[in-house]
């Protein structure tokens, strides 16, 4: 059931909360082996539902998102319960704060069930980067569901939750949702407070949102939306009413499917999608942008440069893991960091360090930021012919469990997301089929930023065009 007819029925006294969470925290038992959760607040959940009951059967108005239960990535805080960003160096950290976005749902009446599964600090394609080990496919035996916000696909997927949080610095939405056969939304950067989401990389880094279907999408971001003042890079922007202005029309809109598809298969797919869309009133053409390319190189130089820069705060001094056997600073440095960070953030921190230090920091970093403008300035400018930008979202299957990918391979699956990360755009991922497969079918929408409701309009369109060609 989508959130507002979930909502309706919870209002008209059609289930108890209570209840909802015990079935929910049932499931989540049952399906144990997905290893989505990190952390489940069942005390303080149940007591939140009996409270919520109490309130709607004294006749008293219940806020606006009462009767739907969330869950949040490991990554952005919530109030007494640990953030641990899938990370043995924040394995005793317990937040005395949530972040806004969390603040803002709990205030409509949302429920957080308990934190997810995710890639080390958020750095993962895959969703096997996890000090508690690796998220599993909740469909597809052997698989991962993609990452970095693993454990909220899977969980949403699964029918753990209603709905989830996650974060999306390159595509960490967006790829595990195309892979678990999700609504992945990134907001445009500044759209979503930052206040509360632990820093990967600050210039790019977006808490997202995993759904069954575009216009629960649109319902959560207009509650969690808006200007934070304890956020300096969130934008004082009007949030429009998203689901007052959802529609399943694209008629006169221009829409642009980018080129080269990465082959024959999805060049069929994208070939009918077109026709689909024409048919429906639409005018469609193709677009080349010519720098899209060498996203994935900037992305990598200016993403690690900036969790290098963040994450040398871990230093086993003045919070987090610190290292029991160290003779001096440099030791206890060296040893904390080392034992507290996996594989895949030693990496990046070695590769960021690399790209500031001096003699490189023009030849890399400085030149990798005049790239990403470029990439900008390329995205403006195919704005002023199309209103939205129609992509694949991944460009091959899941990787596969304990599977030694090649770290290249694994920065590759996401080059059709980064680019609208790097640019600061809104971007959605809509699936196009009803259970996932190995090749996902899909479909990522582009739109300018802060024009979010380009993205619903388009998407509810599609989920319509996608349950026509299935009935028909």
């Amino acid at each position: 059931m989508s959130l507002g007819p979930k909502i309706l029925a919870y209002r008209n006294r059609q289930f108890r909360l209570e209840e909802a969470v015990d079935a929910y925290l049932k499931r989540i038992k049952q399906r144990a082996s997905l290893n989505a959760f990190i952390h489940l607040a069942e005390p303080s959940l149940r007591e939140a539902g009996r409270r919520m009951d109490a309130r709607r059967d004294s006749g008293k108005t219940v806020p606006p998102l009462a009767g739907i239960i969330l869950a949040a990535k490991d990554n952005i805080h919530i109030k007494d319960q640990p953030t641990t960003c899938a990370s043995r160096m924040l394995d005793s950290f317990v937040p005395p704060f949530s972040a806004t976005a969390i603040r803002r749902l709990q205030q409509a009446g949302a429920l957080f069930i308990g934190k997810t599964n995710l890639d080390e600090f958020a750095m993962g394609s895959s969703g096997a980067f996890s000090a508690f080990g690796p998220t599993m496919h909740p469909f597809l035996e052997g698989k991962l569901p993609g990452g970095s916000s693993s454990g909220s696909a899977a969980a949403v997927a699964a029918h753990l939750c209603d709905a989830a949080l996650g974060s999306d610095t390159g595509g960490s939405v967006r790829q595990p949702a195309a892979y678990t056969n999700l609504v992945g939304l990134k907001p445009s950067y500044g759209r979503v407070s930052r206040y509360g989401l632990v820093a990967f990389a600050s210039s790019l880094d977006q808490i997202g949102l995993l759904s069954h279907t575009v216009a629960d999408s649109a319902l959560l971001l207009k509650y969690m939306a808006g200007h934070d003042s304890a956020d300096a890079t969130n934008a004082p922007v009007p949030v429009p009413d998203y689901p007052a202005s959802l529609s399943a029309s694209v008629s006169g809109m221009r829409i642009g499917i980018l080129e080269p598809l990465p082959d024959e298969a999805a060049q069929a797919h994208f070939d009918t999608l077109s026709a689909q869309l024409q048919e429906a009133g639409a005018s469609v053409r193709r677009i080349t942008l010519s720098l899209f390319d060498y996203a994935v190189a900037v992305y990598y130089i200016v993403a690690s440069a900036e969790a290098a820069s963040n994450l040398s705060r871990y230093d086993g001094v003045r919070y987090g893991r610190r290292a029991s056997h160290a003779e001096s600073l440099s030791e206890l440095y060296r040893n904390t960091r080392s034992q507290g960070f996996g594989e895949e953030v030693q990496r990046r921190i070695l590769l960021g360090t690399y790209v500031l230090s001096e003699g490189y920091y023009d030849a890399y970093y400085e030149k990798a930021e005049k790239v990403r403008r470029l990439i900008l300035n390329e995205f403006n400018q195919a704005f002023t012919k199309v209103d939205v930008i129609i992509s694949p979202t991944v460009g091959g299957p899941p990787f596969t469990a304990h599977q030694d990918a090649d770290p290249l391979e694994m920065y590759q699956s996401d080059r059709f997301t980064i680019p609208a990360s790097l640019s600061g755009i809104c971007a959605l991922h809509v699936p196009l089929t009803t259970a996932p497969t190995e090749t996902p079918r899909g479909v990522q929408i582009m739109a300018p930023a802060f024009e979010e409701s380009r993205l619903f309009r388009v998407g509810s369109a599609l989920e319509e065009i996608a349950r026509e060609t299935r009935h028909g």
